[in-house]
């Protein structure tokens, strides 16, 4: 297997070097996101549209928790890719031990909290009426399994800091498979409905941890740790703090959309708002892989190449990045506009004996879903900017304007659209948020992104 190492991220032609970063990493948020995507028909095909609309309650909660071994891997592999950016090994093998102990010890605290507090998180969320027990049965099992999410998540983003692409990719592809096998097993074969679901995600995630303890135990690994380095450094989890806490806030804020939008829907048009929203969802996580992918991919990139102090090639990747994620958000944006009552279709069963209620949230659905698709997806050509600008940040570990343009979409500018605009439009309201934040967060990132590179990485010399 080809692979990309530490020193080659430095010197490599930065198309050539992105490519080689990126498309591995596209793969696998596909194979993740489709993951999610082919669940979610499973569910609504196989037990019905209102447990399609009782895993959306439940993501945001279990997602919150595993996004904690994210924020902790995408702040301590900014630190990695910089280290070995600069050859300091020593402080990337403790950088990582420390990722490891902190991950363990935060999701422990957290998923304890999460079931202590189940039943009333699960109606905070919008997990009401009909919606409730079915999300209940999925929430308990899958929070069990969100400290293997989050190891994995952390785990992920080291191996791609390392320079190893491809077996992030591979780290991604294997839970993803095993849960769609779980899923036909334990949903169509085995008819456990929502316990199944539940019980196929969960042993994804515990696929996904196997995988990666291989990655980091086998010779493919530079990071070879011993015990020392997993005692917590105050220094180095400030840092990982400071950093990791950009992702985390953008999680956060993802949670309190969520909690937001099923609320505000379900009080608008009840389970039904909800599926239709359930469905948007699982397109926003899947239908922008590719762009996802190259961000991925350019994170490493911008990370060696500054702590090397070779600023040609950081604003290079930046231009790079920026073009090639525009060209393939603009390609998904047209497949959206194109078919999104064939999308919507997917998601719901032809089950002739569906209760009168499944079949009245079936057809609400089919009939608001690709309007709603088209609206909130109208902006998605100019999302490129706006997502590598705030990544840039991030990469080269200035967390304060990470954090900042990161929270501009979802933060400053959608919560307070979906809390106005429901009140004078209704449903359409909270559908035109999205591209209306989108416009907005791409010009503030923009301004930021123009300036930076004005003043740091065209007015400092290199060495």
């Amino acid at each position: 297997m080809s692979r990309v190492s530490a020193e080659q991220l430095g010197n490599e032609p930065i198309g050539k070097l992105l490519i080689k970063q990126a498309v591995p990493a596209s793969i696998g948020i596909l194979v993740m996101s489709l993951n999610v995507l082919v669940d979610s028909i499973f569910v609504g095909n196989w037990i019905g549209s209102i447990a399609i609309a009782a895993i959306n309650v439940v993501l945001p909660v279990s997602f919150f928790i595993g996004a904690l071994g994210m924020a902790i891997g995408v702040g301590g592999s900014s630190i990695i890719s910089r280290a070995l950016g600069a050859n300091n090994t020593n402080k990337a093998l403790k950088t990582f031990g420390n990722q490891i102990t902190l991950t363990l010890l935060v999701t422990t605290i957290m998923v304890a909290l999460g079931l202590y507090y189940v039943d009333s998180l699960i109606p905070a969320f919008g997990g009401k009426g009909a919606i409730f027990e079915p999300a209940k049965i999925y929430y308990v099992i899958v929070l069990f399994g969100v400290p293997f999410l989050a190891l994995c998540m952390m785990g992920n983003t080291v191996i791609r800091a390392e320079g190893k692409p491809k077996f992030a990719m591979i780290a991604m592809i294997i839970p993803s498979v095993g849960n769609l096998v779980m899923d036909y097993l334990f949903i169509y074969v085995f008819d456990w409905g929502m316990a199944g679901a539940a019980w196929a995600t969960t042993i994804g995630y515990v696929l996904c941890l196997a995988y990666v303890l291989y990655f980091f135990l086998s010779k493919n690994s530079e990071l070879k740790l011993n015990w020392t380095h997993l005692g917590l450094d105050i220094p180095i989890l400030k840092e990982i703090g400071s950093l990791g806490f950009v992702t985390l806030a953008r999680q956060a804020v993802i949670s309190l959309i969520y909690l937001l939008m099923n609320n505000i829907l379900f009080t608008l048009g009840g389970e039904a708002s909800i599926a239709v929203y359930a469905i948007i969802a699982r397109m926003l996580m899947f239908a922008l892989f590719p762009v996802f992918g190259v961000t991925q991919g350019f994170l490493p990139i911008a990370g060696f190449n500054y702590g090397a102090k070779k600023y040609q090639r950081v604003r290079e990747s930046i231009n790079t990045a920026i073009f090639y994620a525009a060209v393939l958000a603009t390609v998904v944006f047209i497949g959206l506009m194109i078919f999104p009552l064939e999308i919507a279709s997917l998601f719901l069963s032809q089950n002739p004996t569906l209760s009168e209620h499944e079949l009245a949230v079936n057809a609400y659905v089919l009939e608001h879903t690709p309007s709603a698709m088209r609206m909130v997806f109208a902006a998605t050509p100019i999302i490129a900017l706006q997502l590598i600008g705030a990544a840039y940040f991030q990469a080269i570990g200035k967390a304060v304007p990470a954090l900042l343009l990161t929270l501009t979409r979802q933060g400053f500018f959608f919560i307070p659209l979906i809390l106005i605009l429901p009140n004078y439009l209704g449903e359409v309201g909270v559908w035109i948020a999205f591209p209306i934040a989108d416009v907005l967060a791409t010009i503030v990132t923009g301004y930021f992104l123009r300036k930076e590179v004005r003043t740091k990485l065209m007015a400092t010399k290199e060495p």
